[in-house]
């Protein structure tokens, strides 16, 4: 039996050591060395989780639309399974995302959800549209016409998600930071490097998850194809066999 580094290889272990580590600094610095926002108290830390996990999410699914974008143009099966799996990987982060997101909203406003503010609106919906991905592309028995059918949506679903992240600028009242924009948003320093070093280990988690997720189905779709080909063999061989044994 192979072992798993053989199986997945040492870069995909690599990254998996990397994502821990930086994550790990990410939270530590969140909660040990940046300070406590006066307005929020210690409920604020939470942000350290769940603004990654949103951004992480949206670009995945941007990523996802790209990938589609490339199967379209060429056909070439990787890229629909580049599409499907960057998908369902942020499907996952998008769920913690919004599970964080309600935790933060209890803390800082007493409510689960606040409907009024479009931000929390805008992301849900985007979670609603992905959440009808797989139900439609597992819904095509042929699949050609899954792997054509769900590119497509990918792609229009991706086109979507930049409304998410215009909402965050244009909403009114904004209650959500900007922590992205040229003159480094609302937070201080010592905020600042906490939340990217955050940002950045949320980012390599994601792509740990999405290579081990694509290495696993590589590896599955060899062991069927070994398998197919053992019983097609197998089967020629018994029906060469079959006449001498009918002559005896």
């Amino acid at each position: 039996m192979p072992t798993t580094r053989k199986l997945y290889g040492t870069r995909l272990a690599l990254l998996g050591a990397a994502s821990v580590v930086v994550l790990s600094a990410g939270f530590a610095l969140a909660f040990f060395y940046a300070p406590i926002e006066a307005d929020q108290g210690f409920s604020q830390k939470i942000f350290y989780v769940h603004v990654p996990l949103a951004i992480v999410t949206l670009g995945g699914f941007v990523f996802g639309g790209i990938c589609a974008v490339q199967y379209l143009r060429s056909g070439d099966p990787r890229h629909d399974l580049r599409s499907y799996t960057a998908i369902h990987q942020s499907l996952i982060f998008c769920i913690g995302a919004l599970l964080t997101g309600s935790l933060w909203a209890k803390a800082s406003w007493g409510h689960w959800w606040v409907w009024d503010e479009p931000t929390l609106v805008s992301f849900l919906i985007v979670f609603l549209l992905y959440a009808t991905y797989q139900p439609l592309r597992f819904s095509i028995e042929d699949h050609e016409r899954q792997s054509r059918y769900a590119a497509v949506f990918a792609v229009v679903a991706g086109a979507f998600v930049p409304i998410n992240f215009i909402a965050v600028r244009l909403a009114d009242p904004l209650i959500h930071p900007r922590v992205l924009n040229t003159s480094g948003g609302d937070l201080p320093g010592d905020m600042r490097i906490a939340f990217y070093t955050s940002l950045i280990g949320m980012a390599l988690l994601w792509l740990t998850l999405y290579r081990f997720e694509m290495t696993s189905k590589h590896v599955r779709a060899q062991l069927k194809a070994v398998r197919r080909k053992l019983g097609e063999e197998a089967g020629a061989g018994g029906r060469s066999a079959a006449p001498r044994l009918n002559a005896t």
